[in-house]
């Protein structure tokens, strides 16, 4: 189907100078945000970082305390929610119970008087390959096909703009992938602006264009998934979307865009390109599938850096991987991912092994990045509880 079946695309959003203050707390210190027409938009961060505070403002849910929001070039700041180009798709689905399916993806439509409500309520079913379910109740559904139908019923009101806050989140994990790559697709077809809040990582990273890493009412970082996670600029990143190793490093000379520096177990290398600092003391990080085991010490040349020699003190088998823990002198414990390639683990506990990889795969961070990664029950947080009724339909 043709995004044209839908009207006009989606329109950008920019938050100029926004902040949100509660009693007792500020959820949003100062955000200034651009979210381009038609693209698909993710705040990924953990419970309480401020992401669904800034959904609920765009969704006029909110009041800021101070700035502005803009949908389309225009000032919605003041505009009560239902005068707002949105849609907003809940985890909660917030179906109507007592309607059928068409009924309730109509429901917006016929509110607004719109002229042939039930074909353009059928046109969105198909979208989502839901036509053939129209005539029966939500209860009669899958969480799945719930979700698709809510879907469905935001993107026929042809917003601008369509929230989604965690709607994924009450699906099981097959179902969820399956969903998000079926999510998507829609956004592709439709064109309309997604802004997808989630704190789910993997989830943020198949499905959106662009990232924005949050992390106590602001901003840590913004780019394409690859971006953030092959070059994390902050200690937060590095290790909420993903793992990392981190070493305490002070530099000891910059020349031929390499920055060497000394680690407490031994003398490591990053291109400048790759640091944000390149003078005094910094943090070193390398993702741990980046990393490659070798039982007798490798060859150091120019191209790789190495540690050890340490010792295995776990091997976990994951199916695709196997995840080792390695005790280095002086840096403490690393974490491996090896692809398995052969049945099993190749190393065991208690063998001695060094550690090695590409230079180019190193990033550097400041010197304050370890104390600013994310604590352990960060990484994977449960999802905020829903206070969402029935939807805001857009005018």
């Amino acid at each position: 189907m043709a995004a044209g079946t839908f009207g006009e695309s989606g329109a950008d959003l920019r938050l100029v100078g926004i902040r949100k203050a509660f009693p007792g707390f500020t959820a949003i210190e100062e955000l200034d945000l651009t979210i381009p027409a038609g693209s698909f938009f993710a705040l990924l961060g953990p419970s309480g970082c401020g992401k669904t505070t800034t959904l609920r403002l765009v969704a006029g849910l909110e009041v800021p305390t101070a700035g502005r929001v803009l949908i389309g070039g225009t000032d919605v700041t003041d505009a009560k929610p239902h005068r707002r180009p949105v849609n907003t798709v809940f985890q909660s689905y917030a179906l109507f119970p007592h309607m059928s399916v068409i009924e309730n993806v109509a429901f917006g439509l016929r509110r607004r008087k719109v002229a042939d409500a039930i074909g353009k309520a059928h046109e969105a079913l198909r979208l989502v390959e839901l036509d053939h379910v129209a005539n029966r109740r939500p209860s009669q559904l899958s969480g799945g096909q719930q979700q698709r139908v809510a879907l469905a019923r935001a993107v026929v009101n042809r917003p601008a703009l369509l929230l989604l806050d965690e709607p994924l989140g009450a699906l099981d994990l097959k179902l969820r992938r399956q969903m998000q790559l079926e999510l998507k697709s829609i956004q592709s077809e439709v064109g309309l602006t997604f802004l997808h809040v989630t704190h789910d990582q993997e989830e943020a990273m198949t499905m959106a264009d662009t990232v924005a890493v949050m992390n106590k009412g602001r901003i840590e970082q913004l780019g394409s998934p690859a971006e953030l996670y092959e070059l994390p600029r902050t200690g937060f990143v590095a290790t909420f979307l993903g793992q990392s190793n981190l070493f305490d490093a002070t530099v000891e000379q910059t020349a031929g865009g390499v920055i060497t520096a000394r680690t407490a177990g031994g003398v490591l290398a990053v291109p400048a390109a790759r640091a944000v600092s390149a003078a005094g003391r910094i943090t070193l990080g390398v993702r741990p599938e980046k990393l490659l085991l070798h039982p007798t010490e490798p060859a150091r040349d120019e191209q790789h850096n190495v540690l050890g020699p340490g010792r295995i003190v776990d091997a976990s088998f994951t199916g695709v991987s196997t995840q080792y823990l390695v005790e280095i002198p002086g840096l403490g414990t690393i974490a491996v991912f090896a692809q398995n390639l052969v049945f099993g683990a190749v190393y065991t506990p208690g063998q001695e092994v060094w550690v090695a990889w590409e230079r180019e795969h190193t990033f550097g961070l400041d010197a304050d990045a370890r104390a600013a990664a994310a604590p352990d029950d960060e990484l994977d947080p449960e999802p905020a509880d829903d206070a969402a009724g029935p939807p805001v339909e857009a005018a």
